[in-house]
C-alpha cells in the first residue's frame, strides 16, 4: 500500500513564519487623549535616527483622542500646547504654552519651549530582534508644568509597567517666582534662574553634585513619580516589555486600570501592577512573554499535527 503525504503550500508555511515573528518587531501604539476643557495641540519630537511616528503635532479636541504607531527602537517625547491660534488661511500661528517655534500645527522637528510637562518613551528592540526588549518611559517636570498628565502601559510584561505622571493642578501650587503668563504653566527652577546648581549644568553636571532643590521637592511631594530635575531617575523611571501606552491630558479620575493597580489620584502612586490578558490569541499578539512560551509550543503542536503523516 503507498501512503501519500500531502504536504501544505508554500504560502502555509509563509503564513506561519509571520505568525510566529508577529511580536517580535512591532512597535507600540501610543494613544494620547485630551480630557482637558479645551483643546490642546500636542507636539511630537522624535530622538534622531528614530524614524517618523505619522506626526509632529496636531490639534486635539476636548474629548478626543488620537492613536500613533511608534516603531521599534524609537524615542521621543510628547506635550500638549495649549492658547494656540492659528490662522484659517495661512495655518500660522502660535501657542500660549508649549510653542515649538515652528509657527504652524505641525512641529516639523522642533521641541517644546518650557515649561510643558513632557512624556517620554524609548520603544524597545528594532526589527532584528526576535522580541522586544524593554520600553522605557516617563513624565518630566524637569522643563516645568503646564497640563496635568499620565502615561499608563496596558498589555505589556516583564517590567513594572506602572502608571505614572501628575494629576495635579501645579499651575495651582506654583510659586509667584516660577509662574509663568498669568499663571498658565509653572516654570521649573532652570529656567526661571539659570543657575548651574538648578540645571544641573557646569561644576553640578553630575548626580553627586546636583541634588534636588527646594523647587523642585514642590514639584516631587505633588507628583512622587514625575521627573522633577535631570537626576531624579531612582523614583521616575518605568520600564515594561510589549506594551502599547495612553497618554491622558488632564486626567479627572484615574482609570479602572489605574485604579487596580494601586494608582491615587493625590499622588500618583502605584504600588503594584497586572496586565492579565484573556485569551491565547492576545498573548501571542500583545506579545505576553510571560505566556508566550505555551503560545508557541501550541503553534508548532498545531503545525506538527497537520504535517505529520496519516
Amino acid at each position: 500500500m503507498t501512503i501519500t503525504i500531502i504536504h501544505p503550500p508554500i504560502s502555509f508555511y509563509l503564513i506561519i513564519l509571520a505568525f510566529l515573528s508577529i511580536h517580535g518587531n512591532k512597535g507600540a501604539t501610543i494613544t494620547i487623549v485630551n480630557r482637558c476643557s479645551f483643546t490642546v495641540w500636542p507636539g511630537i519630537l522624535s530622538n534622531s535616527g528614530s524614524g517618523s511616528i505619522g506626526s509632529t503635532g496636531f490639534e486635539l479636541v476636548s474629548g478626543g483622542s488620537r492613536s500613533l504607531q511608534a516603531p521599534a527602537s524609537w524615542s521621543g517625547r510628547f506635550w500638549a500646547r495649549t492658547g494656540c491660534n492659528f490662522d484659517s488661511d495661512t495655518g500660522q500661528g502660535t501657542c500660549l504654552t508649549g510653542d515649538c517655534g515652528s509657527n504652524q500645527v505641525e512641529c516639523n522637528g522642533a521641541g517644546a519651549k518650557p515649561p510643558a510637562t513632557l512624556a517620554e518613551f524609548t520603544i524597545g528592540s528594532g526589527p532584528d530582534e526576535l522580541t522586544r526588549k524593554q520600553d522605557f518611559y516617563d513624565v518630566s517636570l524637569v522643563d516645568g508644568y503646564n497640563v496635568p498628565m499620565v502615561v499608563e502601559a496596558s498589555g505589556g510584561s516583564e517590567g513594572s509597567c506602572l502608571t505614572t505622571g501628575c494629576v495635579v493642578d501645579l499651575n495651582q501650587k506654583c510659586p509667584s517666582e516660577l509662574r509663568f503668563e498669568s499663571g498658565s504653566a509653572c516654570k521649573s527652577a532652570c529656567e526661571a534662574f539659570g543657575s548651574p546648581e538648578y540645571c544641573c549644568s557646569g561644576a553640578y553636571a553630575s548626580p553627586a553634585e546636583c541634588k534636588p532643590s527646594m523647587y523642585s521637592e514642590i514639584f516631587k511631594s505633588a507628583c512622587p513619580r514625575s521627573y522633577s530635575y535631570a537626576f531624579d531617575d531612582p523614583t521616575s523611571t518605568f520600564t515594561c516589555t510589549a506594551a502599547d501606552y495612553t497618554i491622558t491630558l488632564c486626567p479627572s479620575l484615574p482609570s479602572q486600570k489605574s485604579a487596580a493597580n494601586g494608582w491615587r489620584e493625590a499622588g500618583g502612586l502605584a504600588e503594584t501592577s497586572s496586565s492579565p490578558l484573556s485569551t491565547w490569541l492576545s498573548d501571542v499578539f500583545t506579545s505576553d512573554s510571560s505566556k508566550l512560551q505555551y503560545s508557541h509550543f501550541s503553534l508548532f503542536f498545531c503545525v506538527f499535527l497537520l504535517l505529520r503523516p496519516f
